[in-house]
């Protein structure tokens, strides 16, 4: 899998055409609020994780109920995507037993798709249109959030902040 770490810096914005099938939607995941933002040296916030069936998607805003809805304009981070199999190959190597990839805090588990593709392009999924916009870069929270050595584990390979283009709802592929 590429790493997007190893993706050449700023592009035009390209439209990447799905070459196989859509990718799966494993889980969706929002939450209210930051748990790591503001709260360097000390202990993470305690905002949980809510695991949705469908999360609607605003354009230019963000997703309804989520910590980053109207962040800021023209927020790179307005959705993020993580990708199941950096997840199972982090819970083995690092030897994790009982961790969900909400831990991850980011809103979209998908399955069948590398990330990297999708750095500086357009996509669409399930209807709803998105602009990868950079890594998720993870921070030393991912030792604390997942166990030792994720941080290290995911540099490179921590995800896909992205913009949404389009209004539209994602839905746990069945």
């Amino acid at each position: 899998m590429q790493k997007l770490g190893s993706i050449p810096g700023p592009s035009p914005l390209t439209f990447a055409p799905m070459t196989s099938p859509q990718p799966k939607v494993l889980g969706l995941f929002i939450s209210a609020d930051h748990n790591f933002f503001g709260h360097h040296d000390l202990p993470p916030g305690t905002s949980p994780v809510e695991e949705r069936s469908s999360v609607l998607c605003l354009a230019g805003r963000g997703i309804e109920g989520d910590r980053f809805l109207d962040f800021k304009p023209d927020y790179k981070g307005q959705i993020t995507f993580f990708a199941s199999e950096v997840f199972t190959e982090l819970t083995q190597t690092l030897g994790l037993k009982n961790v969900h990839p909400s831990a991850l805090r980011r809103n979209v588990l998908t399955e069948g798709v590398d990330l990297a593709h999708w750095f500086n392009a357009e996509f669409e999924i399930q209807g709803v249109r998105f602009a990868g916009a950079g890594e998720c870069s993870p921070c030393y929270w991912m030792d604390r959030a997942l166990g030792p050595g994720a941080e290290k584990f995911l540099k490179g390979r921590g995800g896909l902040r992205a913009r949404i283009l389009s209004t539209g709802t994602l839905h746990v592929t069945p």
